[in-house]
């Protein structure tokens, strides 16, 4: 995952770009969740590594999950959650898609 795709998607520095994908995935968020936006969603996950420009370190790589990375630490949790698996729509699954 680079930087440049997680700003092209809205989620930068100054905060959500109005009218991008960030501010559509937040407004959903927000819809589902009944009004907010949760810590550790894939909104909140996404604007922090915007805001910091810190996408290499997070473990969200082109070739997949990083071992032993915080990307690697979330989808664990996730997939224990879960059952197993981690669901389409979860922080994992939404910020590797990034």
């Amino acid at each position: 995952m680079s930087d440049r795709n997680v700003h092209k998607a809205g989620f930068t520095p100054s905060g959500i770009t109005r009218g991008s994908t960030a501010s559509s995935m937040m407004s959903r968020e927000a819809r589902a969740s009944g009004g907010g936006v949760h810590s550790g969603g894939p909104t909140s996950t996404l604007q922090e590594m915007g805001a910091r420009g810190a996408t290499h370190s997070s473990g969200y790589t082109s070739s997949g999950i990083s071992g032993g990375s915080r990307a690697s630490d979330t989808m664990s949790k996730e997939a224990a959650a879960h059952g197993g698996g981690v669901p389409k729509g979860s922080t994992t699954s939404t910020v590797q898609s990034i």
